[in-house]
């Protein structure tokens, strides 16, 4: 078969019928199946692209065949820094490039032959997609959930701008070298620490991998514990500490070089020192300074604060492990109970307290919990009881409060790029934050902008788009210079998708509440703590403003893994290893591909990639293509050869469905094999109806996995199009009970011979047929039987 016509043929045979339209009048059995949708960085598909959506669409294809009304949309993630950066280099416009790249990849994706409903198709940087971006903001700041804060950011002094944390490598900035400075910016954020009780507790209710669900978790990081106040001669500052059993414990306190006590507390003898080092940190990302592998540093600002337990005088040292944005900015040092604390303490020459005694050992740092010593009137409690009673005690002098803390920050979504979408906002000196009326949406993104970096945000030097006059007053004012975070633009595509043409609302509402929440969700596990937490914020958001009553965008969660070079390392250009897709293609076409991608490699695993494997799978369609169009003109058949196929028929149909199900397509293409050997084996022994009714049952289990293959072979058979709508075989239980079973004999573990036995025959009788057996009754001749043992339909075992 020439599958490169063959594909094209049915390509164009499925967009002429709009085979792959979404029946949107049909919702009762809907399954959404969803793909994250792809970057257009470059101008080509490669290996990922396709390791993504291939296997993906064999699933969606599956679940089609078995009744369902399967919704399969895909669009592109258009707006970027990628593009920014690669304009800055050539000269060629972001909207220019990511546009031809658009077109290019959908002749692509189309290429793979996945059943993508194009009518909802959507590109994030057009104008009718970002004005609803931008009316998701307006909607977050009606309702609190959107505000303006001043917030560190990294600063390149050479390049004049921001950068994101990715791109600070070992403090030094990624385009020229230099070294990256932090400093404070007024920054636009989204409160999702709202939701954060929420999106910890409704993990459980999700379908998703336990490792993503667990990264979620600890990036949320719910504390339970205390807030504790330590008084100074300029102020107060609070600690939160889930250990306040180990309070009398404390000889030391650290603030973040950015607290905002640092300059009143820092004394003239210690002003060079503190200035010196809170310069050093701002060159380093906050990443780089929670490092567990960071060695720790301080400084001692010259002042104290006072221990609220005991009263004691403590020095306030400045360090850079401890973060302004994270809990209070301030930490208690309790070195003998902590081992961060306790390196700092013996690098520092600091008091190390013991307070808490374990039932085994001396050894510190010692941090599990124990009985309380050398603390006041709390002596001999157990951690559990002290932490309650310090609490109640310093609570009842205003001292202290039980208290939740959460890791996870608020989401800052300033950007001071060009390529994104402008924030919907208008600054006015009179009238202060202005928002833009939902009628004036969307603030179009300008074409003419001098996005080469030189300290401010791109759209601030383009005159015709920052002047505008306030619409409260009609004074002169400022549109908002900044544009969002990309991952604005991904947090509630899905919801666009099955309403992507409308132009009065993002979505209508009854529609989405009908199609969605997103049955099955594929893509990268690097997404765990950014895209698909924003995307669960955002859903909760719009339900608690009614415009959608799910609380969860995404049911079930599936991760692809990574096809390596072949050295086994990650593809790079840098290390020559990166394997094109598209010679593959042209040589074998996308099924055999698609089949080989599949087979393999474990989807959620990947590996390194070995095209000896297409080779096997290509000949493995001849034989499927060869056996199919066999001819079988048999009036009756063998009885026991129809028994062994009927059994092999849907031994592969029960497999195949349980594999297509968890994503196990490399299982399943093994069952396909099996399957086909044993037409080959029995074909040619069995009637013929009943040949034609396998050879049926093959090309519709074959079919979600080499779509294009099995449309022409469907044809070939008289079969009516499309084989998609034919319907996914159902296994028949009662031909998996066999009338007899094959038993393997074992004499102490090796086997000495194999009889077939009635499938209901008991254990008595079994022992006694085995015994009798010549094979066997030569080998235990005169020998003590010390075990018999039966695994019921499989095995015997006689250990002598």
């Amino acid at each position: 078969m020439d599958l490169i016509s063959v594909e094209k043929k049915w390509q164009n045979i499925w967009e002429d019928n709009k085979t792959n339209s979404f029946d949107y009048d049909n919702l009762s059995k809907k399954h959404y199946v969803l793909e994250m949708f792809s970057y257009p960085s470059a101008a080509k598909l490669h290996i990922g692209h396709w390791y993504n959506y291939a296997p993906s669409d064999s699933y969606a294809r599956f679940k089609r065949m078995q009744g369902y009304n399967v919704f399969q949309p895909m669009g592109f993630d258009a707006f970027g820094l990628p593009a920014e950066n690669y304009a800055i280099k050539t000269g060629i416009h972001p909207q220019d490039s990511t546009l031809n790249n658009i077109e290019t990849m959908r002749k692509q994706l189309k290429r793979i032959g996945a059943m993508f409903d194009w009518s909802a198709d959507i590109v994030t940087c057009q104008p009718d997609y970002y004005k609803w971006t931008q009316w998701m903001f307006l909607k977050l700041y009606e309702n609190g959930l959107a505000y303006r804060s001043e917030a560190p950011v990294n600063w390149c002094p050479s390049c004049n701008t921001v950068l994101a944390n990715e791109q600070v490598i070992d403090g030094s900035c990624e385009r020229c070298n230099s070294t990256v400075q932090r400093k404070n910016l007024t920054q636009w954020f989204f409160k999702i620490t709202k939701y954060a009780e929420e999106l910890l507790s409704d993990l459980d209710t999700l379908d998703w991998p336990e490792k993503t669900k667990l990264m979620q978790r600890n990036w949320i990081g719910k504390s339970i514990g205390a807030e504790v106040e330590f008084n100074t001669d300029y102020g107060s500052f609070k600690v939160f500490t889930t250990r306040i059993d180990t309070l009398f414990g404390v000889s030391y306190v650290v603030l973040s070089p950015e607290h905002k006590l640092v300059d009143k507390l820092t004394t003239p003898q210690y002003k060079e020192a503190v200035n010196s080092y809170k310069a050093e940190c701002s060159k380093i990302n906050e990443i780089e300074r929670l490092s567990s592998a960071r060695e720790k540093s301080g400084v001692f600002c010259g002042s104290y604060a006072v221990n609220p337990a005991n009263n004691k005088k403590i020095p306030i040292y400045i360090a850079d492990y401890v973060l302004v944005s994270y809990g209070t900015g301030a930490v208690m040092g309790v070195p003998a109970h902590d081992e961060r604390d306790f390196e700092f303490a013996k690098k520092y020459n600091l008091p190390i307290n013991r307070v808490i005694k374990g039932v085994h050992g001396d050894e510190l740092p010692f941090t599990d919990y124990g009985t309380l010593i050398g603390s006041g009137r709390f002596d001999g409690m157990t951690s559990l009881q002290a932490m309650e009673e310090i609490i109640n005690e310093l609570s009842s002098k205003g001292c202290a409060q039980k208290k939740i803390n959460y890791r996870l920050r608020d989401w800052l979504v300033s950007r001071q790029r060009y390529w994104g979408a402008p924030i919907p906002v208008i600054h006015c000196e009179d009238c202060k934050i202005v928002p833009v009326a939902e009628k004036d949406l969307p603030v179009l993104l300008p074409y003419n902008v001098d996005f080469t970096p030189d300290g401010k945000s791109p759209l601030e030097k383009c005159h015709e788009f920052i002047n505008v006059k306030c619409p409260i007053c009609g004074k002169p004012a400022k549109r908002d210079a900044d544009t969002l975070d990309t991952f604005v633009c991904s947090s509630w595509y899905f919801l666009r998708y099955p309403d992507s043409k409308n132009s009065e609302k993002p979505f209508d509402s009854d529609k989405i509440n009908k199609l969605l929440p997103v049955d099955k969700y594929i893509g990268g596990s690097e997404h765990a703590c950014m895209h698909l937490l924003y995307a669960r914020f955002f859903t909760k958001a719009l339900r608690d403003m009614g415009y959608i009553n799910f609380g969860e965008p995404f049911t079930s969660l599936v991760h692809q893994g990574i096809i390596l070079g072949p050295d086994g390392n990650r593809m790079s250009k840098s290390k020559g290893n990166v394997v094109s897709p598209d010679e593959y293609i042209v040589k074998y076409g996308s099924d055999i591909f698609r089949l080989y991608l599949m087979f393999g490699f474990a989807y959620t695993e990947g590996g390194p990639w070995n095209d000896e494997g297409i080779k096997a799978v290509s000949r493995f369609t001849d034989r499927v293509e060869k056996i199919i169009l066999k001819q079988n003109s048999n009036a009756s058949g063998n009885i026991e050869s129809e028994k062994e196929l009927n059994f092999a028929r849907n031994f592969a149909i029960k497999e195949i469905i349980a594999d297509m199900d968890t994503f196990s397509f490399n299982t399943a293409i093994a069952r396909l094999m099996e399957y086909t050997s044993s037409l080959y084996k029995y074909g040619e022994s069995v009637s013929g109806s009943f040949f034609n009714q396998c050879v049926k049952d093959l090309i519709l289990l074959i079919a979600p996995l080499a779509p294009h293959f099995a449309e022409e072979l469907w044809q070939i058979k008289g079969g009516k199009f499309s084989v998609f709508d034919s319907g996914f075989p159902v296994c028949d239980e009662k031909a998996l009970i066999r009338d007899e079973i094959e038993i393997a004999v074992q004499i102490n573990g090796k086997i000495r011979a194999r009889v077939k036995l009635q499938a209901d025959i008991k254990e008595k009788e079994l022992k006694e047929t085995i015994l009798s057996l010549k094979d066997i009754s030569s080998y235990i001749s005169g020998k003590e039987i010390k075990k018999f043992i039966v695994v019921k339909g499989k095995l015997v075992n006689i250990v002598l």
